[in-house]
């Protein structure tokens, strides 16, 4: 049966990145250094399109963290991989703020 609603398809090295990047952010200090390399593989194996859609996705990441008072993530993937810290950056400047409205002035009708 046919849908309307558009199915996203990700790749196996986005979801296996992906993976391994929660796991990691997730460990602790030490079991964190030990897993680095493989976190890095699994980045290096993305194309542009996947490491911009992680990086939206670690953006929305560092998000949450803020709002729970958490300040380490973002320092935490800098550490990690420079390229990838940029693109989260770039990420949470294009991500709506407290301030600006999710939805442009929309007219409404009866």
């Amino acid at each position: 049966m046919p849908t309307t609603i558009a199915e996203l398809v990700l790749s196996a090295p986005y979801r296996s990145a992906q993976r391994t990047l929660a796991a990691w952010l997730e460990n602790g200090n030490a079991a964190a250094r030990r897993r680095a390399f493989a976190v890095r593989a699994a980045l290096a194996a993305l194309d542009a399109t996947e490491r911009d859609r992680l990086a939206r996705w670690l953006a929305w990441l560092c998000v949450a963290a803020r709002s729970r008072g958490e300040t380490t993530l973002a320092d935490r993937i800098r550490r990690l991989d420079t390229v990838m810290h940029a693109a989260v950056e770039e990420a949470l400047a294009r991500l709506p703020s407290p301030g600006r409205p999710l939805v442009r002035s929309h007219r409404l009708s009866a």
